[in-house]
């Protein structure tokens, strides 16, 4: 049934485009496949395209690193911002704000302080997420402590144990090869903590930084 459907839409639309276009044919099946038209590609589209993806990953990113939750809206502020960006913003807020999850999007004013934020660097400007409000820093702190306590025992005692060659050349390859990805991925999961504690940081002290709008 759905397919009798679509080659009546087919047929129906067909019809309609070829008077319009002044192409001779009955049936839309014995036409020749379209041709690739450079000309019609609007580059600034595509990279505008492009600049809302940067924004909106960079905005994933950021509640992913500091826990907030997904459909919280956020407010977005771009410091420093080149007309392109805020083109952008001006021709695109609906789309940004639906797909970011975002109250606002606006650059910052000339002479405007930044509120405590944090920060991620996109495409001719530095996004800027407000934090207050968002974060209990104390707990959001103690947690990662807590974690990252959890991940330098596992660093130590997967270092200790690469360490003792005893173990390295008497296990078989595939443990060996994997107690070395899990202290990969600890030394990692490491870096990452300590990036979010400093991203916390910021908030708490390196607020000067963050407030001032750079010349």
């Amino acid at each position: 049934m759905l397919i009798q459907l679509f080659h009546l839409l087919q047929k129906t639309i067909w019809q309609r485009v070829k008077e319009v276009k002044g192409i001779e044919g009955e049936t839309i099946m014995l036409q020749a496949f379209p041709e690739f038209d450079a000309s019609l590609v609007d580059e600034q589209a595509l990279n505008d395209l492009e600049w809302i993806k940067e924004v909106i990953v960079a905005v994933r990113n950021i509640r992913a690193e500091m826990n907030i939750a997904p459909g919280k809206p956020l407010d977005v502020i771009l410091r420093g911002a080149d007309e392109t960006a805020k083109r952008r913003v001006s021709d695109n807020i609906g789309f940004l704000k639906a797909m970011g999850r975002l109250a606002d999007v606006r650059p910052l004013a000339e002479g405007e302080e930044a509120p405590l934020s944090v920060t991620k660097l996109v495409s001719g400007a530095e996004l800027l997420i407000p934090m207050a409000g968002f974060i209990d820093k104390d707990a959001e702190l103690a947690r990662l402590d807590k974690e990252l306590e959890k991940v330098e025992k596992d660093i130590t005692t997967l270092d200790s144990k690469l360490s003792n060659e005893g173990f390295v050349n008497r296990a078989p390859e595939a443990v060996v090869a994997k107690e070395r990805e899990r202290l990969a991925s600890c030394l990692n999961a490491k870096e990452k903590l300590i990036a979010q504690k400093v991203s916390i940081g910021c908030v708490i002290s390196y607020c000067t930084i963050n407030t001032k709008t750079p010349h």
